[in-house]
């Protein structure tokens, strides 16, 4: 069977435990569900298959379109999106229903892969590095329009794509300091905050003053700096009071803690996390749980899933699964290092940092860590346009991955 050299087993055998593992829990919560879960992990199996019989070169050829298809695909959703749950991001066809932002970006991980393969590409050359950001914020900006905040927060993981290449670890720097400000100013007096950004900022020019070139630009650059942190600090609270109640109440759930809107915002994260904290260590059992039988946790099968398996499976099957999606994406991340291949490697990163990104956040999400803001576990997450979307993106960094170690270049 030579053909099955280069064929990344351990990732394959990963991916079918996680679905199948995904399967059995929607199954647990609702069978109907279930059911047609595993219809989309056949169809999904099946589009990998053809995937593996293609060539490689193709989805570096026709990486631009499927790129300007995907985008074209979220303008589309304007005129003609089906609103569920109170956003218009998806498309309903009968029975079937799609959510194009999935598709999106693999669109948009092949159209950064095949840009940052170029022979012309550099990273310290600004057309370059602008030219990145515009490929990653088309799609992000029709996103944010939508709006669809969650999906529009995986689109960080193309950043990271980029800093493997070269990016200046600044940029998450920049974003890290924005983000900690605003939640900081939220929660205590923005003029604490203010004092506090003043403070840091002296210190760090205190350690550094011997490597800044001092002159008007470089003063005027650090007073507009603390200027602009500061004024983010005492706009914080405006920007979400005039936020939809739903989502300012998601953000406060933070601070006040669930029980405070246990009767909106707050319901979800209540009983996700007394399913959780109630399956002990090894669980109740399969179909035992209480509180996910009693469909107490509404999108139980969807966003929520994870409080099934805490709850049915115990620390023990939750610490597994933990495991399971740990090892699949630094499994991702390891062969992306390897590959000989430019375009392999940052549809790699981007690839496996999206599956960080969804995962982090998601689980996050349920045990009140993060803010409620829609975002599946990948392959886990009842959903047929997610499962066949990121089972796409598994089958067509695999197939990479095989051509690339049975490349004689």
């Amino acid at each position: 069977m030579k053909w099955a050299n280069g064929i990344d087993k351990l990732g394959i055998s990963l991916y079918l435990i996680l679905c199948t593992f995904a399967i059995a829990n929607i199954y647990s919560v609702e069978p109907a569900s279930g059911a047609r879960q595993a219809v989309w992990l056949g169809v999904s199996v099946f589009v990998g298959i053809i995937i593996f019989l293609m060539r490689a070169k193709f989805f570096e050829n026709m990486g631009g379109i499927i790129y300007i298809a995907g985008i074209l695909l979220l303008i589309g959703l304007f005129p003609f999106g089906t609103e569920i749950l109170g956003q218009k991001n998806w498309y309903k066809f009968g029975p079937v229903s799609l959510q194009p932002v999935e598709f999106a970006k693999i669109g948009t991980a092949l159209m950064l892969a095949n840009y940052v393969a170029g022979p012309h590409f550099n990273l310290k050359n600004n057309k370059s590095l602008w030219t990145s950001i515009a490929i990653i914020a088309a799609p992000a900006v029709v996103v944010l329009l939508i709006p669809d905040v969650g999906s529009l927060l995986v689109f960080i993981a193309f950043f990271v794509a980029l800093f493997r290449e070269g990016l200046s670890g600044w940029f998450f720097g920049v974003g890290f300091i924005i983000a900690a400000v605003f939640l900081v100013a939220l929660a205590i007096d923005p003029l604490y905050v203010v004092g506090a950004v003043i403070i840091i900022a002296a210190v760090a020019l205190y350690y550094n003053s011997r490597r800044i070139h001092w002159n008007v630009i470089s003063v005027t650059s650090i007073v507009a700096a603390v200027a602009l942190l500061s004024g983010l600090a005492f706009e914080a609270p405006t920007v979400l009071e005039k936020l939809p109640k739903h989502q300012r109440e998601r953000i406060e759930v933070l601070y006040k803690g669930e029980r405070a809107f246990r009767d909106t915002s707050g319901y979800n994260l209540l009983y996700s996390k007394t399913a959780i904290g109630s399956g002990g260590f090894f669980g109740k059992g399969y179909r035992e749980g209480s509180v996910t039988q009693g469909k107490f946790v509404p999108e139980q099968s969807t966003d929520y899933i994870f409080c099934t398996v805490g709850e049915e499976w115990g620390f023990f099957g939750s610490s597994l699964l933990v495991i399971l999606y740990a090892v699949f994406i630094g499994r991702i991340y390891y062969l992306s290092e390897k590959q000989k291949s430019v375009f392999n490697r940052v549809f790699g990163y981007s690839f496996a940092s999206i599956l960080l990104i969804h995962y982090a956040i998601n689980l996050g999400m349920v045990m009140g860590l993060f803010p409620t803001v829609g975002i599946p576990l990948p392959f886990f997450s009842y959903g047929g346009s997610s499962l066949l979307a990121f089972s796409i993106m598994t089958f067509i960094f695999f197939k990479l991955n095989y051509a690339d170690r049975n490349s004689l270049v």
